[in-house]
């Protein structure tokens, strides 16, 4: 999932995940801003050990996280990278205020 949600940034195609046009990151990102769940994706559970027996066992905080540091990693075999001058992705869509 991280691998397609990073595709448009490591192609170059734009700089940061929440600018990828029609990837899940970027739905998952808008609806967390209006306090909704896409309804086309499997939400985030959280931690797997809440025992939720239907959704992703991850939070959405945490995998924004992942997605923005994964992102930054440099690689010889593709064009883009998330710059390292880049604020970190929780803080810039001020995350911490409604997840």
């Amino acid at each position: 999932m991280a691998y397609v949600d990073l595709n448009p940034v490591r192609a170059k195609i734009s700089d940061t995940p929440e600018q990828s046009a029609f990837t899940s990151i970027q739905l998952r990102i808008k609806a967390a801003i209006k306090g909704t769940q896409p309804q086309s994706l499997l939400s985030f559970t959280g931690n797997e050990h809440q025992h939720k027996k239907i959704g992703i066992s991850f939070s959405l905080k945490d995998y924004l996280t992942l997605v923005g540091e994964t992102g930054r990693i440099l690689r010889d075999d593709k064009r883009g990278a998330i710059s390292v001058k880049a604020i970190n992705i929780l803080v810039r869509l001020h995350i911490r205020a409604f997840v």
